[in-house]
């Protein structure tokens, strides 16, 4: 009972217009500029300036929310900053306006009370922003409307300058624009950037920050991929009033309100347990970081905990250190003395499992994680995190293009163990090596014994003579004992799974601790709130859509900020 009037305190809370929710937000946007690049495939770079003085009633700025035409749009290629200072945390899962976008957290560099600051965001490849042109064949339609601020938390006008740049190759007689916005120029100054791009620019100096401005321009489609232009949804096509689509979803949305805020509150809390890499791992350096081991590569790609330590055994059980005496229950031994050329996270993860309490063992394996995550963070300082990413991607995927391209059973099999640890970095590992070997003979490495208890040799189980002409590469010997492929496969892929559940048990809560030491939650620097710097919702409305009223069929909006 006490929770059920706990979320309608909330839910009342939230509804209620005129609440005393955030009062303490008090600020002028002094301008707002923002260039609108249409790009030539089909997509949407930003390039915003907001210089904000924060009133001295008001509470420090600590976030600033930017609204997002659409939910296409990657985190990785955004930045900002304050003042010129890096900003280092950017994510659309703390934003907190309407729609689509996401929040820049200023961390130290709040803008304090009294105090005026700048801020910059840098956004590029947003997908989803064109569709056809209502008023002639062949033309896509770019509308765009720029980040507003709630009325009830901005003072004073605003000068707001929006300069859209065509996509390259459009003519200066092709392009139109469409209808200004009230309080701007019914045309707007058309000019050449550097990049001799065509460019509109509209401008008030007097505009309001909570009001919603739609611009719009339209241009031959040919110089967009057509799959780019997209197809207005059925409202749209049948002419209904997004102001009833809006007031009909707000509706539906407090029906559903309970059930929705506790699911994705559950979710999003899950999501955010996993979450183990620090920000600063992600800002951009510069160059590739190579000479990353698979299991450092599989930190920086962030695979699951329990991806990792099975990578971490297989790397033992190849080194002849480990050997498993029984799956379910997961037991190991360790040979004595340890081969010395393990790693330190190697050697790590055998401490731990020689540990007997399950308590102590799972403690020991988060610390192992979190040395590990820390290590590559170091290793990956000055580089850059996107370059480094697409780098070993490409090595996952050339060596499973190895082993598939292989032209025996024989090569093929050397070649899975031989890059194992990249191919396990693979998402889709289980099912590709499933595929890989469905059909044929395996010939089984060496470790295979090692690997699975079961598993008993016989003198049936070798092909070939006992010796034969060493293949290229490959030194004459015994030949290695063989499995079918599908069950070689089926062994693979039930091994791993239950190692998976073995070694570390509930993920979630695991990764949780990990999460908490290497990436956790940022927290406000005042009790009185823990959000700051404007709030979102177009000074009060209950807008739940954006509206369009120009000569598109449909406008791509961005959301209010905060």
């Amino acid at each position: 009972m006490k929770k059920t009037l706990a979320f309608l305190v909330v839910f009342l809370l939230l509804v209620v217009p005129g609440t005393a929710l955030a009062q303490d937000y008090y600020f002028q946007v002094e301008s707002e500029l923002v260039h609108v690049y249409w790009e030539e495939d089909g997509t949407l770079d930003l390039i915003y300036e907001f210089v904000f003085i924060n009133q001295p009633q008001g509470h420090a700025i600590e976030y600033v929310d930017v609204g997002l035409p659409t939910y296409y749009f990657d985190e990785s290629n955004m930045t900002a900053n304050v003042d010129g200072k890096p900003i280092y945390y950017i994510s659309s899962g703390d934003y907190e306006g309407n729609g689509s976008g996401v929040a820049v957290w200023l961390a130290d560099d709040a803008i304090p009370p009294g105090e005026r600051g700048t801020v910059q965001v840098f956004i590029s490849g947003i997908e989803g922003v064109l569709f056809p042109d209502t008023g002639t064949d062949d033309y896509a339609s770019a509308v765009f409307t720029p980040t507003n601020f709630g009325k009830n938390y901005v003072t004073g006008s605003t000068d707001i300058t929006v300069v859209y740049h065509l996509p390259p190759g459009v003519q200066p007689e092709e392009p139109r624009w469409h209808e200004s916005p009230a309080g701007f120029s019914s045309a707007p100054l058309t000019a050449m950037d550097s990049s001799g791009r065509i460019t509109y620019t509209w401008r008030n100096p007097q505009a309001d920050i909570w009001r919603v401005y739609k611009f719009g321009a339209s241009f031959p489609g040919p110089y967009v991929p057509e799959s780019t232009i997209l197809t207005p949804t059925l409202w749209q096509q049948w002419g209904i009033s997004p102001e009833t689509v809006k007031t009909l979803a707000c509706m539906l949305g407090v029906l559903l309100f309970f059930g929705v805020i506790i699911a994705l509150s559950v979710t999003s809390s899950r999501n955010r347990k996993l979450k183990y890499l620090p920000p600063k791992i992600r800002i951009e350096g510069h160059g590739i970081k190579r000479g990353l081991t698979a299991i450092e590569a599989a930190i920086l790609l962030e695979r699951p905990a329990d991806k990792i330590f099975t990578m971490i055994l297989f790397s033992l059980i190849q080194k002849n250190a480990a050997k498993v005496l029984s799956r379910d229950p997961l037991k190991l031994e360790f040979s004595d003395p340890l081969p010395k050329e393990l790693r330190k996270y190697e050697i790590q993860f055998v401490e731990a499992y020689q540990n007997q309490g399950s308590r102590v063992r799972k403690t020991a394996l988060q610390d192992l994680m979190i040395d590990l995550i820390k290590s590559v963070g170091k290793k990956m300082e000055g580089f850059s995190h996107r370059e480094t990413v697409r780098y070993y991607e490409d090595i996952i995927k050339r060596a499973w293009q190895q082993v598939e391209d292989a032209d025996t059973p024989e090569v093929k099999s050397e070649k899975f163990n031989d890059h194992m640890g990249w191919t396990m970095l693979d998402r889709d590992f289980e099912d590709k090596t499933q595929n890989a070997f469905s059909r044929g003979p395996v010939y089984l490495p060496l470790w295979w014994h090692r690997y699975d208890p079961t598993y008993t040799p016989s003198p049936t189980r070798f092909a070939g003579p006992a010796a034969k002409t060493a293949s290229p590469g490959r030194s004459s010997g015994p030949s290695l004992p063989v499995l079918p492929g599908g069950d070689f496969a089926a062994s693979m892929v039930s091994g791993i799974t239950n190692f998976s559940s073995n070694v570390v048990g509930n993920i979630t809560d695991f990764t949780s601790r990990i999460t908490q030491k290497t990436n956790p939650v940022p927290k406000p620097t005042s009790s009185s709130s823990s959000r700051s710097g404007g709030w979102t919702g177009g000074g009060g409305s209950s807008s739940c859509a954006c509206a369009c009223a120009c000569a598109g069929c449909a406008c791509a909006c961005a959301g209010g900020g905060r």
